[in-house]
């Protein structure tokens, strides 16, 4: 982006915080919905810095810029920053955050403007309990940016469509009534959802509001007799809103939900996920209402896979290993017969392969394909103005690092390999076994039943530390179905709170991806998807149930990249099983060079 429209926008922003008499306004990544990739209307940090990456926090005040944002995104975000007078704060664990900054900076009587759209009920109490020591006001009833971003994109008006039959195991009008018993074990009367992925679960309804994520804009009133859905009535034809009915559920505009909740009274309670509904959509409720604030029934329901659920995603998860031996293949021929192909080729040619598979919808998020030193941005993504071709000189190599996924109607799919370009040394390869022991690691741990899944991070980056090796970003996630790639409540990372609820539970589907990034070099990351299961046949009962990943991606881990020397025979013989299985999953579903090459990468080492 022209860095000269930068310095404009921020300067008519300040110009509009001096005459609103602010000190300084906060402008998040979020929408209404705090979701994770946002619809263009609310990209507004997107708009007013420049930067592309999809964390991060601008603030700004009358001589100041700055944005916050992690080790993911700083390499890119000082490339993106440079020249428009918004410096890089970098968050890690020492330094202060926007809040910590702003309350060191700001003294009694300042004001800071934040958009209550887009302000977390969890993130309004940081601020307050930042500020009020130090008698700074927070304002969140106004949207400073409508005097400001005068070409504003137009909300999305996709048109919903129901999640297919043949992939849906369980009923809106049963999910709802597992909802319901969520509320009246908290003791709520009422409960609203504005997370997107949770109400196109509870509905099996999906949109294209949101790229890559099959959501659709919507806010949810339920309570004991009633469900409404706040959505924008021109997306929805007469059969979804019978269906809907059917269900128990009635239609209302989307701009309603805040009227609806003034209908509250003293005697309800409001059960809500702090983190998930907006300040601003409780704007006209009564003061007197009271709350109940933890994770919303249907995140934990969603989050656990029923065995059918699960049948479909395997079959996904085929789907895409075929689409990605056709990719492979084809990938290495053009670059053996000397075809000059870049980073943005890799997302065609997969998107191309992917798009000729049953059941496809679109990508799950934006391709990363990555090369050498950009394979060292965990969160890069290749543009038409920013790329790098896959050329190495003679007697030279590099690595090219490709992380992609799919969203097919009976599953959503999530996979990372490395690829070796020319002749990859020493260097690489000792980087690339040890980041293959990590990932053997996880996927071979056995764990108890209901532990907090951030405590099992250790057991995958123990190999790495053990080098003094490690990587700034988690081990795993949760993966939807049909849904958001990212999904918790699980996540594997140590730095994650530990929380009751995101203990792992059987029928979850998370990500095991431990990576390695050296700076202007090359970046490592292996990750397949794995489901919480069972141990068979456990050899011991009096210690509690046992938990162990059974790994569903189907696709070969390029041995040319390993250094056999640094396995043991416990990691080589995993390696050469999951090779094994990896063959007979996709023998029958590809041929020709596809098979070829599917035959050539899965022979045991």
């Amino acid at each position: 982006m022209n860095k000269q429209i930068i310095h404009e926008r921020i300067d008519s922003l300040r110009q509009t915080i001096a005459a609103q008499d602010l000190t300084a306004i906060i402008v998040p990544s979020a929408d209404p919905h705090l979701s994770e990739y946002l619809p263009e209307y609310w990209q507004a940090r997107l708009w007013l810095s420049g930067f592309t990456g999809s964390v991060g926090t601008l603030v700004v005040t009358a001589d100041f810029a700055g944005l916050w944002t992690d080790s993911r995104y700083w390499v890119h975000a000082a490339d993106q920053l440079q020249g428009t007078g918004i410096s890089l704060e970098k968050l890690a664990p020492g330094k202060p955050n926007h809040i910590d900054w702003l309350a060191e900076h700001l003294v009694e009587g300042d004001s800071v403007a934040v958009d209550g759209n887009v302000l977390s009920i969890a993130e309004q109490d940081r601020l307050l309990n930042a500020f009020d020591a130090n008698d700074i006001t927070l304002i969140t009833e106004r949207d400073v940016l409508a005097d400001v971003w005068n070409d504003r994109p137009a909300l999305p008006a996709a048109k919903l469509y129901a999640h297919d039959e043949s992939f849906v195991a369980q009923s809106a009008t049963s999910k709802l009534a597992a909802v319901r018993a969520g509320m009246a074990e908290a003791g709520a009367t009422h409960h609203l959802l504005s997370s997107l992925d949770d109400i196109a679960w509870l509905t099996n309804l999906r949109g294209a509001d949101v790229d890559y994520n099959p959501v659709f804009l919507a806010h949810m009133l339920i309570s004991d007799e009633n469900a409404t859905l706040f959505v924008d009535n021109n997306k929805v034809n007469d059969e979804l809103t019978k269906s809907l009915a059917d269900s128990g559920i009635t239609l209302a505009d989307y701009d309603a939900v805040q009227d609806a909740l003034s209908a509250l009274t003293p005697d309800d309670l409001l059960l809500l996920d702090p983190s998930k509904v907006a300040v601003g959509t409780l704007s006209n409720m009564a003061d007197d209402v009271g709350f109940i604030e933890q994770m919303a029934p249907s995140t934990l329901l969603k989050s656990v896979k029923s065995d059918a659920d699960i049948d479909h995603v395997r079959e996904a998860m085929r789907q895409d290993g075929a689409a990605l031996c056709e990719f492979f293949a084809t990938f290495e021929q053009r670059l053996a017969a000397g075809e000059r192909l870049s980073e943005l080729d890799v997302d065609s040619m997969l998107i191309e392969v992917r798009s000729q598979q049953p059941h496809y919808v679109s990508p799950s998020f934006p391709t990363i394909a990555g090369f050498n030193e950009n394979g060292a941005l965990p969160h890069y993504r290749a543009t038409p103005e920013n790329f790098s071709y896959l050329d190495v000189n003679a007697g030279e190599g590099g690595l090219l690092l490709i992380d992609s996924g799919a969203q097919y109607q009976n599953g959503t799919t999530d996979i990372t390999r490395v690829v070796g370009i020319g002749e990859v040394n020493a260097e690489h390869k000792r980087d690339f076994t040890t980041v293959l022991k990590a990932h053997i690691a996880l996927a071979r741990a056995h764990f108890p039943d209901g532990i907090a899944s951030p405590l099992i991070d250790a057991i995958c980056r123990a190999s790495l530390w053990q080098a003094q090796m490690d990587y700034g970003h988690g081990t795993g996630h949760g993966v939807g179905y049909f849904l958001n790639v990212h999904e918790g409540p699980q996540v594997i990372a140590y730095s994650a709170t530990t929380p009751k609820e995101r203990a792992m539970k059987v029928g979850m589907i998370s990500s095991n991806e431990p990576g390695l990034y050296r700076e202007g070099k090359w970046g490592i990351r292996i990750e397949n998807l794995v489901i919480n299961t069972p141990v068979a046949n456990p050899t011991e009962t009096e210690f509690g149930d046992f938990l162990h990943f059974e790994t569903i991606t189907y696709c070969p881990i390029d041995t040319r990249l390993i250094e056999p020397s640094l396995l043991d025979q416990v990691e080589t013989d995993w390696l050469n099983d999951y090779h094994s299985q990896v063959f007979a999953e996709l023998k029958d579903r590809v041929d020709g060079a596809a098979l070829e090459w599917l035959t050539e990468r899965t022979q045991a080492i």
